[in-house]
């Protein structure tokens, strides 16, 4: 197995419960102003805020988890708990984008007075709390799907608060206070279409599915390109999270000396480590052919 790549998301501690704190505080005063004025779309993103300050509890907790080193009961640590509370959010944002939907078709019946100078307002304070948030979590995003679930969490909350002000503007411009509805209904779809995006990804790393950017026949010609390697057979490449890449394979080589095997496994470790992201390899050095019903034995022809 190659160098074990057990880092860890290298946001700064504080960030996390700071942008809490600023979201639980946002929350009480759109809750306030959206009694106050009788705006669905405030209430909605209260509530959105909400999840979201929870789901930064979460986000907080498994990296939390994560700095736990592997021990005899996990013997790959703790980097999935990022995965199971990604899934979590995700399914938490489906369930709030229903939510939103049912409350904006009954209002879409019966629209009521909005205070839209109000909605403006409190928009506006919470589109630039919601941004700063944002700001605060999304370090490391890319490379972390426990963390990107956070963020865009938070980048809904943006775009959301920002329909909100849009939605008071319009108001305030025409009168139409179906806007208000209107405005959440754009909301939810935004956080429908969030959920899906980490949803997919969650649960094609549980079912330890190939990663989208690998193509196996790619990776296969480059493992028989390597000066050595006769054939390749069981491959296999999945993820512990959006990080950590796993492979395992056997690989066909002519009779030769340990020593020399082992050069070519460096050889192969090396290209999947720089081409591939790979950062775990399990190799088995053979020298004969792999039997015909092995699985992936005939992987070329296929």
């Amino acid at each position: 197995m190659s160098g074990h790549d057990h880092c860890h998301s290298e946001i700064p501690r504080f960030r996390l419960p700071l942008a809490v704190g600023l979201t639980l505080a946002l929350v009480l005063l759109e809750v306030a102003a959206g009694l106050k004025a009788d705006s669905l779309a405030l209430l909605t993103d209260a509530a959105h805020n909400f999840t979201d300050a929870f789901a930064l509890v979460l986000t907080w907790y498994a990296l939390y988890l994560e700095r736990h080193p592997a021990h005899a009961g996990k013997t790959f640590g703790y980097h999935r708990a990022g995965i199971l509370v990604a899934l979590a959010n995700s399914s938490g944002l489906a369930l709030i984008a229903a939510g939103i939907f049912h409350a904006a078709y009954q209002r879409f019946q019966t629209p009521p007075e909005v205070q839209a100078n109000l909605l403006v307002e409190v928009g506006s304070g919470a589109f630039v709390v919601n941004l700063v948030t944002a700001w605060l979590v999304g370090h490391g995003v890319e490379h972390d799907l426990n963390l990107r679930s956070a963020f865009l969490h938070l980048l809904g909350d943006v775009f959301s608060t920002l329909g909100a002000v849009f939605a008071g503007l319009g108001i305030l411009l025409t009168g139409k206070q179906w806007l208000d509805p209107l405005a959440s209904v754009l909301i939810g779809l935004l956080i429908l279409w969030n959920a899906w995006l980490i949803l997919r990804e969650t649960v094609e790393i549980l079912l330890e599915g190939t990663p989208r950017d690998i193509e196996m026949s790619t990776m296969l010609r480059d493992l028989m390109q390597i000066d050595g390697v006769r054939g390749v057979h069981d491959l296999h490449v999945w993820s512990l999270s959006r990080r950590i890449r796993m492979l395992s394979a056997h690989v066909v080589v002519d009779d030769m000396l340990v020593s020399e095997a082992f050069l070519i496994q460096r050889r192969i470790e090396v290209m999947v480590s720089h081409r591939y992201g790979v950062g775990h390899s399990t190799l088995q050095i053979e020298s004969e052919r792999c039997e015909p019903d092995a699985l992936y034995c005939d992987m070329l022809g296929h």
